[in-house]
């Protein structure tokens, strides 16, 4: 059940038990601000359609308690410790006054990942683009009050740029490896056997599973810095022999004594290691290394591998991100775990930018990788520059088109300038928050904590230019006084 709150807590009226009162200036109290917590708050009460049982926490707490996570890097132990110490934070949470208590037990952090899912955090994240674009809008009409008003030709004149690129985020996972997959596996089953044996009918012999055998030429084997293709195939068939040999042995206590007495998760990874085994036997047969949904691990099977062809390796594990940048601002336009050409969806991404400013852009800045005949022919027709060079072969250099090729590559440049502004997003987004090591284990809670990442670098970003908006008007009004100042005190007695 979940009850709408009847009113938004009041800045004046936050109650210090201790004395005092908080800044209007602190970091929080702005973000709050920032954030259109009604329209969060009537997507929230969806979710929940029975009337009955205990109330839910508000949107505000969970929405809230996630983005403070994000933002300060610390475990969900840490989170509530730090909210019950801070009033500014229980003031961020829709709390009415300050109160020494835990705000709700740390294990509520994974269902607020679940209920607050990658879709809704999306259309939050909208949501705050879209009413900083009114905003902005706003203020330039404001300063724009004695020019005449624009043509209507003018208004359907592309404007803007618009920044398009795609990134991975890893996984906290080891790196997938045949043989230690295998290992791992075999160990799981063998504790689902140990399971399995103790309902099982009176008098029935334990099947041998050869588990030290098995974990001793495991360890032969990873003590071997450098072995031979040969090698790594002999370890792969044994541990897979392992594997399928307490498949069957599963198999058949399932017959006698059936898998009621499995847990949630360990019936999963069953399913999940038969899969790994059937894959692996078909990647042995065929001496290959490559599979259409190839199970890299055994906690997070949804993940895949993605060639992204970086210095450290060619491939991450884990989503895979298409993302647009505007005025500073990022959104995720499609986030899948299989392995996409990212080139497809640029027309997309433009559709999109179009719908929300009322024109298309002036110009697109992408990799070389969204340069295909297909999107060239859609910005031509749409009246877009796409960044980068021609197709084909390069023009030679004469005399007459000297100037015209030096004009054109110094355009290159600058878009390319332009479109490092997306790369610059990644790395923050890697570097400051949890992009580049997402620890959550399912699908869905991966999803939110990425599109969660995006959603806190953005209120950053509007953050950040509502205090640069109240500096530079602060500096104005100083400025204005001073010269009032000295107008009044030098000018006029001298006039006199």
């Amino acid at each position: 059940m979940y009850r709408i709150p009847k009113k938004e807590p009041e800045f004046e009226k936050f109650d210090i038990v201790f004395g005092g009162k908080l800044n209007r200036e602190n970091r929080w109290v702005v973000l709050a601000d920032l954030i259109p917590w009604d329209e969060v708050e009537k997507r929230y009460s969806q979710l929940f359609v029975a009337n009955n049982g205990r109330p839910a926490l508000s949107v505000r707490v969970a929405l809230g308690a996630l983005l403070i996570k994000e933002k300060k890097n610390v475990s969900d132990e840490e989170l509530v410790e730090d909210i019950r110490e801070s009033p500014y934070l229980q003031y961020f949470l829709g709390y009415e006054g300050y109160k020494d208590e835990l705000p709700f037990d740390p294990s509520m952090m994974v269902h607020f990942r679940k209920r607050l899912s990658g879709t809704i955090l999306k259309e939050i994240n909208a949501l705050i683009i879209e009413t900083h674009k009114q905003e902005t809008e706003q203020q330039d009409d404001n300063h724009d009050v004695g020019d005449p008003p624009a043509s209507l030709e003018s208004e359907a004149k592309n404007k803007g740029t618009l920044i398009v690129d795609a990134t991975c985020a890893p996984e906290d996972m080891r790196f997938p490896n045949d043989v230690s997959l295998l290992d791992e596996a075999r160990r799981k089953t063998e504790k689902i056997i140990d399971v399995l044996h103790r309902q099982a009918p009176a008098g029935y012999a334990k099947p041998r599973t050869y588990r030290k055998r098995a974990r001793k030429e495991f360890l032969t084997f990873i003590r071997n810095r450098k072995p031979r293709e040969t090698t790594i195939r002999n370890a792969i068939r044994k541990q897979l022999q392992y594997v399928e040999r307490n498949l069957r042995i599963i198999s058949d206590y399932r017959e006698h004594a059936g898998c009621d007495i499995l847990t949630r998760k360990q019936y999963r990874d069953l399913v999940v290691i038969s899969e790994l085994a059937r894959q692996q036997r078909e990647l042995y047969r065929r001496k290959s290394h490559s599979l259409a949904g190839r199970i890299v691990s055994i906690a997070k099977p949804h993940v895949r591998p993605i060639a992204r062809g970086k210095a450290r390796g060619m491939y991450e594990f884990g989503a895979k991100l298409s993302v647009s940048l505007v005025d500073g601002l990022a959104e995720v336009h499609r986030l899948s775990w299989e392995s996409y050409n990212e080139s497809q969806d640029l027309q997309g991404q433009i559709e999109t930018y179009r719908l929300r400013y009322g024109r298309y852009p002036e110009v697109v800045c992408a990799d070389k990788i969204y340069r295909t005949r297909e999107n060239l022919r859609y910005c031509q027709e749409k009246g877009i520059r796409l960044s980068g060079p021609k197709l084909g072969r390069p023009f030679q250099e004469r005399e007459k088109n000297r100037e015209r090729l030096r004009q054109q590559r110094r355009t290159e440049r600058e878009d390319e300038r332009t479109r490092i502004a997306v790369e610059g997003k990644f790395g923050e987004g890697k570097r400051r928050y949890s992009l580049d090591r997402i620890g959550t284990k399912l699908s869905e809670t991966s999803e939110s904590a990425i599109q969660l990442v995006f959603l806190v670098m953005n209120l950053m970003v509007v953050y950040r230019k509502k205090a640069k908006a109240f500096f530079v008007a602060l500096m104005e009004t100083l400025f204005e006084l001073v010269r009032k100042s000295f107008t009044t005190q030098i000018l006029q007695p001298m006039a006199a």
